[in-house]
């Protein structure tokens, strides 16, 4: 049996591996870098099914900074899932890093690109299982730090140093909200383990202005992590100018942190009315600019950045409704769809373009890309028989069981949005004529990872059990 702890001791141990590697092999193939990485992660991933039970929920120490309960592990088994498929996309983006990077070989800054999303994934496995709010700003600023070198890594594009500045300074702007809204919670409660919080509110006898003022400092703060409405004025350009994996992993792996600490740290705030006032205006304003503001989109990775708004305005009606079941579904159902729209994007990129208009006539010159991609908008737009669909059904239902009126009519007005902006991919792969007929080639990789993908779609809209037993 293995202690949780050691999974991100294992992580960020690969981490460094790599990097020495990297370092001192100046001869090898840096790609075999990212195979390495990938065995590793699915060590790790191997080791969260043979792990020591927790200790009690009252225990001490670190384990009053850190849990292993069920949701924690899933979420773990989350962020190394979606690492391993950001490498896979990587291996394919590594020619168009090459021609970004200024060194000495031709494959210089490759080994650092395959390194960092797996100091990411161990701090986002951190915040799966961080309950105080002193692992929660470590473990995000861990994660946070990684992206900051990763969306602004192909230094040559102009787009991508944009994209990294206006990253660095609103992360760092939320990351203060962040700390001076645990300062006050801190100041009125004495606490900051999540569970001991809870303690304090349900005994009463506290001021609930400063708490309410605290906790809307930390909303702001995640807010921005989650790209909910007023704090998404990053996503579309920072999505658009970082390297095309980078964009996959913030759009599903920040996101589903962001919602994991979100869950946690609402918890034992959620007595408090006003808080779940807000977090409806929140689900509503994100809905509809989400949604509203991708229809007119023609770049692909714009349309996704903003369907990525409109994906998190869904996420918080579970959030609303405390139904972190449906919350962890969606997200599951959200890695599969958002990760094989970004690997057909990857690929057909380096080929033409990232413009909806490059997709024209895509079926006839890679009838499999142009399938993969009709699967992946399908689901995200939520036709039936696919995972998003029951993901969407998931969320719904937890609506309309705690009678959230606004929110079922404005979630199912825009879904109709959605349809709209995710079928103009459609379209232009299957009823536009292309002005090229060269043929794309997938690599053995790219392709299984593909059909994976596609088949845990297709299959978990169908029989969704695996992930709700995974969650219990």
């Amino acid at each position: 049996m293995i202690d949780a702890p050691l999974l991100e001791i294992a992580v960020v141990s690969l981490g460094i591996v790599i990097l020495m590697v990297e370092a001192f092999a100046e001869k090898i193939d840096k790609r075999s870098l990212a195979i390495a990485a990938m065995v590793g992660l699915g060590l790790v991933l191997l080791g969260t099914f043979f792990l020591s039970p927790p200790p009690p929920a009252e225990a001490t120490g670190f384990w009053s900074f850190y849990t292993a309960d069920p949701p924690a592990i899933f979420f773990k088994r989350f962020a190394l899932v979606t690492t391993i498929l950001v490498l896979i996309l990587m291996v394919d983006y590594a020619p168009i890093v090459r021609q970004s990077i200024h060194g000495a070989t031709h494959q210089s800054g490759l080994g650092e690109f395959f390194a960092l999303p797996i100091f990411s994934c161990a701090g986002l496995m951190w915040m799966a299982s961080a309950i105080d709010f002193v692992m929660i700003f470590v473990s995000l600023e861990v994660v946070t730090m990684s992206f900051y070198v990763l969306v602004a890594f192909t230094r040559r594009n102009p787009a991508s140093l944009e994209a990294g500045v206006k990253y660095l300074i609103l992360s760092a702007l939320s990351t203060g909200f962040l700390v001076y809204g645990i300062t006050w919670i801190f100041g009125v409660t004495g606490e900051t383990n999540l569970g001991r919080i809870a303690g304090v509110l349900r005994g009463g006898g506290i001021e609930e202005g400063p708490v309410l003022f605290g906790m809307a400092l930390v909303l702001v703060a995640l807010g921005f992590k989650i790209a909910a409405v007023p704090f998404q004025i990053w996503v579309p350009d920072v999505y658009q100018g970082a390297p095309t994996p980078v964009t996959a992993y913030l759009s599903v792996g920040s996101k589903a942190a962001g919602f994991v600490v979100l869950l946690r740290v609402l918890e034992p705030f959620f007595m408090l009315p006003q808080i779940q006032r807000l977090l409806v205006g929140i689900a509503v304003l994100t809905l509809i600019y989400g949604n509203l503001a991708a229809l007119p989109q023609n770049n692909l990775k714009r349309l996704l950045a903003y369907s990525s708004i409109a994906h998190a305005g869904y996420l918080l009606i579970g959030v609303v409704c405390l139904a972190g079941t449906a919350v962890s579904f969606y997200l599951v159902s959200y890695l599969l769809m958002t990760m094989l729209s970004f690997a057909v994007l990857v690929v057909v990129a380096a080929r033409t373009g990232d413009r909806i208009e490059d997709f024209n006539g895509l079926a006839k010159r890679s009838p499999f890309l142009s399938f993969a991609m009709l699967i992946a908008m399908a689901s995200l737009a939520g036709i039936p028989f696919t995972a998003g669909f029951l993901g969407k059904f998931f969320i719904f239902d937890a609506a309309i069981r705690q009678h959230q009126v606004t929110l079922i009519a404005v979630g199912v007005i825009t879904v109709a949005c959605g349809f709209y902006y995710y079928l103009k991919v459609v379209r232009a792969m299957y009823w536009e004529d292309s002005a090229s007929n060269e043929t794309i080639p997938l690599s053995m990789l790219t392709r299984t990872t593909m059909i994976t993908l596609i088949a845990g779609i297709l299959v978990l809209g169908v029989y969704p059990q695996p992930i709700l037993n995974a969650l219990r």
